[in-house]
């Protein structure tokens, strides 16, 4: 058996990982699109580095962009294979790569209207809606716990991972030979004391763990100031400053964060009367979804839930539908709160608001997520003076701001909780995936202090052998 990483490796986006047995049976571990790196984002995306022909089942550990995103595209190259994951998993994802898709082809047409202009090759989107839905009839539901056999020789199970709705690691369990081999996908690890979901989940020993380590050198912040930052945030801009607060914000996990938190600040009494508008009808399908799945929230929900039957919802909310609403945001000089899709500014609504309001002193920009540093809100989280947006440049007047807490990736403390259930003599290696390298060399030493003598970096299409 060997493993090829074809994505996520060395870098936070494209989460790919192939599993080749000896049988000649092959396991795709996500199929995720690049993002935020820059002018090497689209050939990235365009080429996998194997021939989906020859793929035979393929595991998706959730649903965001960069674990999904590439889906379509890898059944229009010929996979037709089962995809395997979890009901809430499938329930967002169908709605993400829908969405995707019509992102892209509206961000195609609105490119191409420049390019045509400078004489420049068009573009064409990575797929469209069509060949989103014709993937989606291949997804298979598998339950957290369910034992499901793939072959007579490969079977496997979900645990929570923590990290969004739906999101689990994957325990592969190979026998080659006559011998047992047991494999752990982590997914993307959440945060132990989520706002909103469980803890991840404890999981057998395994042999081989490959483990994302996005924020392997870092301590967030508490939790608890998430509420106050905001407060703060949005009665300097909005209260003094007479503007707008602009926040990129994921459709999926981290909307729904930033309206549990604003309505737990009008439960208190205390959020400013202001509009609050998310321009996003992605994310309107998600927080529903979200609310289709109660059985994910952690006890804190719950108890909220005694007192305020919807926890997503508050006075001056109003979720935005249509292109004409969201153009309209843009001409209104009225202070308010927009929080907009993509969580790295690179695509979608939220790309329009930063690029008609960069130049107003009275706006705020809050990143409130990881951002790639080549991505949009990567270059504005840096401090860069100026900034490009569709092809033009502009000048970074708008205040931009962070709040760094606000993460559904663990810290190094949660990873390394994480793998607490773990004898780290038996684990023969760890491969780090899904971070940047200097995180991940600073991640590999402090694993080795805690016991794990065998931690591996693979590049980007690396084929690693396992004993």
């Amino acid at each position: 058996m060997d493993i090829t990483f074809h994505g996520a490796a060395r870098n936070v986006t494209g989460s790919k990982h192939l599993v080749h047995l000896q049988d000649g049976t092959s396991i795709l571990l996500d199929c995720g699109m690049f993002q935020g790196l820059g002018e090497n984002t689209e050939g990235l995306n365009e080429h996998f580095g194997f021939n989906p022909n020859k793929l035979n089942y393929m595991i998706l550990s959730h649903a965001h962009i960069d674990h999904c995103g590439l889906i379509p595209r890898l059944v229009a190259e010929g996979f037709n294979g089962p995809i395997f994951c979890t009901s809430a998993t499938f329930d967002l994802t169908r709605i993400l790569l829908l969405d995707s898709a019509k992102i892209q082809m509206s961000d195609a047409a609105y490119s191409n209207k420049h390019r045509e202009r400078k004489g420049l090759p068009l573009l064409e989107p990575l797929y469209n809606d069509q060949q989103a839905e014709e993937a989606l009839k291949l997804f298979k539901v598998v339950e957290y716990h369910q034992e499901y056999a793939i072959t007579k020789n490969v079977k496997f199970h979900f645990s929570d991972a923590g990290h969004i709705l739906g999101s689990c690691a994957v325990h592969l369990v190979v026998n080659e030979g006559g011998k047992e081999t047991r494999v752990t996908f982590s997914g993307d690890v959440g945060r132990y004391g989520d706002l909103l979901l469980k803890s991840p989940q404890r999981f057998p020993q395994a042999d081989y763990i490959l483990l994302e380590s996005t924020y392997g050198d870092s301590l967030h912040k508490s939790l608890e100031p998430i509420e106050d930052a905001l407060l703060e945030v949005i009665k300097h801009t909005c209260l003094e400053k007479k503007g707008k607060v602009i926040i990129p914000a994921f459709s999926v996990g981290r909307t729904q964060e930033l309206l549990y938190a604003l309505n737990a600040l009008e439960l208190k009494g205390i959020l400013p009367d202001v509009p609050y508008y998310v321009d996003s009808p992605l994310s309107d399908k998600a927080t529903q979804v979200l609310k289709e799945h109660p059985e994910v929230y952690n006890s804190g929900v719950k108890e909220v839930l005694k007192v305020d039957d919807d926890p997503f919802d508050f006075k001056g909310l109003r979720f935005v539908q249509s292109t004409e609403e969201s153009i309209a945001l843009n001409g209104n000089p009225q202070p308010c709160v927009i929080i907009s899709s993509s969580g790295m500014a690179e695509a979608g609504r939220v790309k329009h608001h930063i690029k008609n309001n960069i130049n107003n002193p009275k706006t705020t920009i809050l990143i409130v997520g990881y951002c790639e540093p080549n991505s949009l809100g990567g270059h504005l989280l840096r401090g860069d003076q100026e900034v490009f947006i569709f092809g033009d440049k502009y000048e970074v007047k708008a205040e931009v701001r962070s709040i760094k807490s606000m993460s559904a990736h663990g810290d190094y403390e949660d990873l390394l909780h994480f793998l607490k259930c773990q004898d780290p003599k038996k684990v023969k290696k760890i491969f780090l995936v899904h971070g940047e390298y200097e995180v991940q060399q600073h991640f590999a030493q402090t694993l080795n202090q805690h016991g794990f003598a065998n931690v591996e970096i693979p590049y980007q299409h690396q084929k690693i052998a396992l004993e």
